[in-house]
């Protein structure tokens, strides 16, 4: 059956970071991932992560200055050093933690650049993250997201994704598909799932609309959580929603899982 990892940044947010390791323990979660961990010491992350025996499954490399409207910044031609700095962070948490595999936001498109540029400076970004990170034994994702969250970002659509995914020829290079993104862009989730399945490396959740827990909008969780096992999916599922209520109090949908 899935396994599901926490997403301790929109997860049990009512406690400081540090803390939601224990709390993602205490519910029942046996894995982790998160945003950006670069506000904190990765050793203080590793020693929580060994505590409470958690595994973690993903985290993305740095974004750019997220809280002045940056995305992420792989498609942006004149950050590309600011990039490349970033890719090193990256590695350096990911080893420290333990964690296997790091996604990389594309950003949102600036104003008037023009498209062809912007793609061909996320391929040569991707070529080099995907270069330095195998090197490492690390895996690198990509991540479409839709455009009512984020207008204007530039990578928005499966199709788009593994489009550069070819282009950028690397192996250890992976879709990270959001089934929240996937259902507000182009639905038929479990059919694109399945199709590319050889190449997603990871699968995130929440449910639409709103972007709460599973069972509060309108996608059919118990069939495409079966679906996933049915269909050979054998990576963590990230649960990256945002509680309607306290996380605690909705848990309801993992409980109701059946056991591996």
């Amino acid at each position: 059956m899935p396994r599901f990892a926490a997403n301790l940044t929109m997860l049990f947010n009512e406690r400081p970071f540090l803390d939601r390791f224990e709390a993602a323990a205490e519910a029942g979660f046996t894995a982790v991932e998160f945003q950006f961990p670069y506000a904190f010491n990765p050793a203080d992350i590793a020693r929580r992560l060994e505590q409470f025996r958690l595994t973690p499954v993903l985290h993305n490399l740095p974004g750019g200055d997220w809280e002045n409207g940056d995305r992420g910044i792989a498609c942006h031609p004149d950050r590309m050093e600011e990039f490349r700095t970033g890719v090193s962070t990256a590695i350096l948490y990911a080893k420290t933690m333990g964690c296997a595999q790091l996604n990389c936001l594309a950003g949102i498109s600036p104003v008037g650049a023009a498209p062809d540029i912007l793609r061909r400076t996320l391929v040569e970004n991707l070529r080099f993250a995907a270069d330095v990170l195998g090197a490492e034994g690390l895996r690198l994702l990509i991540e479409p997201i839709n455009t009512r969250d984020i207008p204007g970002f530039f990578l928005n659509r499966t199709a788009q994704a593994l489009d550069i995914i070819e282009d950028v020829g690397a192996p250890n290079l992976l879709l990270q598909y959001d089934i929240y993104h996937m259902q507000v862009m182009e639905g038929d989730i479990a059919r694109t799932i399945q199709a590319n399945l050889p190449r997603i490396g990871h699968v995130q959740i929440a449910d639409n609309p709103g972007r709460n827990e599973p069972g509060t909008g309108e996608l059919n969780w118990p069939f495409l959580f079966a679906h996933l096992d049915r269909i050979g999916y054998d990576g963590w599922i990230g649960c990256e929603y945002r509680p309607a209520a306290t996380t605690e109090a909705g848990l309801g949908w993992l409980r109701a899982v059946p056991p591996a």
